[in-house]
Formats: C-alpha cells, sequence, structure tokens
C-alpha cells in the first residue's frame, strides 16, 4: 500500500515539476548550442545592437504553415532566434508570425511588402505536388522598414536579422569611397558588397583629378582593380589621406588573365611600386594551385562538340586563413589570376599574412599562354602557403598611424564591368571584402555574423582518415547506442527480479 502511495506521490511530483517548469519557461529561454562555430548562440555584436534601441522594432514573419519538415524547422529556428532577441532587447522587440496561405487579402499583403513565395515540392497521398511557401520578414522602427524577402535553410539567421535591425538604428552612417579615375569598377559594378556595406556605411564613389583633393569625410577609401596608369599626384593624394590617418583597401591586379585568348599579361598602373614604399610587394607572377576553381571548355567528341568542366589552376581557392578578424569565419575565397605578396618594408611597420595559396600550390612568370587542356602534376606545385592577401598598419606615411589592406587579386568581389552584364560573386568573395572595411574602419561588430552560417564544406576536400572516421560514425553511433540501451534495460530488469524475490518485497 505505501508503495502505491509513494508511486502516486511521485508521480504528482513529476507532473508538478513539469507545469513549474513550463510555467517559468515563459520569462526564462535556455537552450544549449553544442555546434562547432557556436551558430545558435548569439554573438556580442547582437547584444550591443539590441541594448542600444532607442525605439520599439517590431518583426513581422510571413511563414507558411504545413510545410515539410525540413523547410518547417527553419520557421521554428526563426522564432527560436526571435524569442531570444525579444529577450535581450528589454522588450523593445516584438514578434508575430502571419500565415499568407490562410487568405488572398494577406498573401497579397506579403507581396506588397517584398516578400515572394518559392515553390516547393510536397509529397501528398504518394503524389508530388508543388506548394506555395513563404518565408520572410518585415522589420520596422517607427516610419522605416526593411524586408528579409527569403530566408534561406541552414543560412545564418542572426546575421540577417541584426543587420536588418541594426540598418534601421543606425543615424548616422560614415561614408566609404571607391575610387575612380583610372578604369576602376564604380559601386554600381560592385552591388553585392555595396549591399553588404550598406548595413553599417555609404558606400560612395570617388573621383581622383588632378584639380581636386579627397574629401575629409571619408574615413576609409577603397581602390579596387585601377587598369590604366596612376599618376604621380593622384599617389600623392593617397599619401595626404594615409598621412591624415586614413585606411586604404588595394585589390590589385599586378597580372590579368584572358580566357577566351588563352593569355596572362602583366599589368602596370604604378601602385605596386608605391606599395613597395608602404612594405607590400605584389610579385609580377600569377598563382597557380591545385585547389582551384573549374572552367567551361568546348571538346571535340566525335561529329559532336560538348562542354566540359577542367579544373583551371590560375583560380585558385583558397581555404587557408590566418586568425584575424578579417578572416574570421571564411572558408573558401577564389582569386582568379591573383598574384603573391611578400613583405618589403622595416620593423616600423606590422605585416600580417591573411590569406595563403594551399600546400600545393605555384607560380607562373607573366605573360603566359595557357594551355586548358594541360596535365598539371604534383611537380608543377612546389610551393605551398604563399601569400596573396595581407594587412599593413603603422606609421606608414609621416608621424601618424593608418592602416591598409593589400589583396593580390582586383576581380574577386567585382559584379559586372561598366554596366556589362552582373555576375554572382561568391560569398566568402564579399565577406572578404567588407570585413577588410570593417577592420579598417574599427566597426568589426558585425564580422562574425556574416561569416557564421556555412557556406561551403565539400566533403570530398577531408582527409581520407577524417572521412572514414565519419562514416563509421554514423553507421556504429546509432548500433552502439542501441547495444548499451538494451545492457542498461536488461540490468535494470534484473535487478527489479532480484528485489522481487526477496522476502521482504511488497
Amino acid at each position: 500500500m505505501r508503495t502505491k502511495k509513494s508511486f502516486y506521490t511521485s508521480v504528482l511530483l513529476i507532473i508538478g515539476i513539469l507545469l513549474l517548469i513550463n510555467f517559468l519557461s515563459t520569462d526564462f529561454y535556455i537552450r544549449f548550442d553544442l555546434t562547432e562555430n557556436k551558430r545558435f548562440t548569439l554573438s556580442q555584436a547582437t547584444d550591443d545592437v539590441l541594448e542600444e534601441l532607442v525605439e520599439p522594432v517590431t518583426v513581422k514573419a510571413y511563414f507558411s504553415e504545413n510545410l515539410p519538415p525540413n523547410i518547417a524547422q527553419t520557421r521554428q529556428d526563426f522564432q527560436d532566434l526571435l524569442v531570444e532577441y525579444a529577450s535581450l532587447s528589454g522588450g523593445n522587440l516584438v514578434y508575430e508570425f502571419v500565415n499568407p496561405n490562410e487568405d488572398p487579402q494577406t498573401e497579397q499583403e506579403a507581396a506588397q511588402a517584398g516578400i515572394s513565395p518559392v515553390m516547393i515540392n510536397v509529397r501528398e497521398k504518394d503524389q508530388m505536388k508543388q506548394q506555395k511557401a513563404f518565408m520572410g520578414a518585415v522589420v520596422q522602427m517607427g516610419e522605416q522598414q526593411d524586408v528579409i524577402p527569403f530566408m534561406q535553410p541552414g543560412e545564418a539567421m542572426e546575421y540577417a536579422l541584426t543587420t536588418s535591425v541594426k540598418k534601421l538604428s543606425v543615424v548616422d552612417k560614415p561614408v566609404v569611397g571607391l575610387i575612380q579615375g583610372h578604369g576602376e569598377p564604380s559601386t554600381f559594378d560592385m552591388q553585392q558588397a555595396g549591399q553588404a556595406l550598406s548595413v553599417l556605411y555609404n558606400f560612395e564613389d570617388v573621383p581622383v583629378t588632378d584639380t581636386t583633393q579627397i574629401s575629409e569625410r571619408f574615413r576609409t577609401l577603397a581602390i579596387v582593380a585601377p587598369a590604366d596608369t596612376i599618376p604621380d599626384t593622384h599617389l600623392a593624394q593617397l599619401d595626404a589621406f594615409l598621412a591624415r590617418g586614413g585606411k586604404l583597401l588595394v585589390a590589385l591586379n599586378r597580372v590579368d588573365g584572358d580566357l577566351q585568348n588563352a593569355f596572362g599579361r602583366s599589368v602596370y598602373t604604378g601602385l605596386s611600386q608605391w606599395l613597395q614604399g608602404k612594405g607590400v610587394t605584389v610579385e609580377n607572377k600569377f598563382v597557380t594551385d591545385a585547389s582551384c576553381a573549374p572552367v567551361t571548355v568546348q571538346q571535340q567528341q566525335g561529329p559532336f562538340r560538348v562542354q566540359s568542366r577542367v579544373q583551371f589552376p590560375y583560380l585558385p581557392i583558397l581555404s587557408t586563413f590566418a586568425d584575424h578578424p578579417i578572416t574570421k569565419g571564411l572558408e573558401s575565397v577564389i582569386l582568379p589570376f591573383a598574384s603573391p605578396l611578400i613583405f618589403s618594408g622595416d620593423t616600423t611597420v606590422n605585416y600580417t599574412p591573411l590569406a595563403y595559396t594551399s600546400e600545393q600550390s605555384g607560380t607562373s612568370n607573366a605573360p603566359a599562354y595557357f594551355d586548358i587542356q594541360q596535365q598539371w602534376t604534383e611537380s608543377d606545385f612546389p610551393l605551398s602557403n604563399q601569400v596573396v592577401a595581407a594587412a599593413v598598419d603603422g606609421n606608414l606615411v609621416g608621424d601618424t598611424y593608418s592602416k591598409i589592406v593589400v589583396i593580390g587579386d582586383g576581380d574577386f568581389a567585382i559584379n559586372s564591368r561598366g554596366g556589362g552584364q552582373p555576375q554572382a560573386v561568391q560569398p566568402d568573395n564579399v565577406s572578404l571584402f567588407v570585413n577588410s572595411i570593417d577592420w579598417l574602419s574599427d566597426d568589426t561588430g558585425l564580422i562574425e555574423l556574416r561569416t557564421k552560417g556555412v557556406t561551403s564544406r565539400p566533403i570530398d576536400q577531408l582527409e581520407d582518415g577524417t572521412k572514414a572516421t565519419l562514416k563509421w560514425l554514423n553507421f556504429g553511433a546509432p548500433i552502439l547506442l542501441a547495444i548499451l540501451y538494451g545492457i542498461a534495460r536488461a540490468q535494470m530488469r534484473r535487478v527489479q527480479r532480484i528485489k522481487r524475490m526477496e522476502v521482504s518485497y511488497e
């Protein structure tokens, strides 16, 4: 009798504890993040943005319901994120979820807000059908609003949401200038980078001429892929800019390649000689790397011409980076027709390598003729970990502290040239450019968010031992857990049988 009473008491206690936990969970939100890069732990940058809110922010999330589990998880992840934001903001951020598929009026409201539906495949009664799905949000502060048109499953939601809030809350944005006048791309030609920069900065073209001076309202400048010779008077303006503590990003083509004519050449602008005086030599060579991107070539197969993808070592894929705010979180950057960098300064400046080639790399002198069909061997890659991006800081001109980031390729973040057909730039390339601006401008808060989502982690680039370990873990772990559970359950039953056999058992 006592045993039954104890049993009922235990059940009531457990129910009471669960109810208490459920009640307290409305005010206290806790979850454990066991991911490698803490993808589900809010960063200090987000904390700072939410604490500095002076006006309430409303997030209206337009998410369809009854979606397949792998896509529905995105809605749950976003809702969990909003719960944490609301808690951190001290009530300054509120949110609601709306299902646009409920009625045509709500669907039209979502479309007018800038959230377009996507078509997804849904299995229903052994049949595949397409369903319209909304997965976006509108962030509003006062009369201003910003739209997150589509929340990509698996992407870094925190960056999208925090940057949207930051964009609305920043009042006076500093200006970042893109130098013009020597064949450089304009801000229009760098749309992805410009969009990412727009969160914290105004990104403007800066014409440099013999009769103008660089305005003092610019705290950071970028000079990207100049094609023409830069006059000494213009280089003197850059010196004057650094002498007053300015910061400069230089993305330089010391060599350039033409795939259509299979030819590579040197590019002379005078900027490489100017950089030598600051402690960085950009070599007149092409970097080649066994880790590289492919190009599409036409090949003759009998009477037909077919297109195939061929690895092209002149398009190195970088995956080795320094432990530095600029490169934190980067996984894969492509620098087409890049040049290696060498430190040529002295102890008066600090030189920090940022990005390296792989352990199997080499160089090729310019000019060069490209043989797309060349069979590359290990002997073609005798070098390793060549520096292709670096930062220098110190008293670069006069007695004033300044900073320069140098990248041995000018085209890595350009979408188009002169209004031509734009091409997408891969996300880590954009992050490298924007992170450099952030570090130069001393605004590094959002760097870790920008690169928080996993962008590229192909399993075929893992070592054989690592792949084998992961395979056996995936295969063996469930079986091992089932066996351990069976052993534990059998042991518990054995102990229970022994107890029942005792004379004193009731």
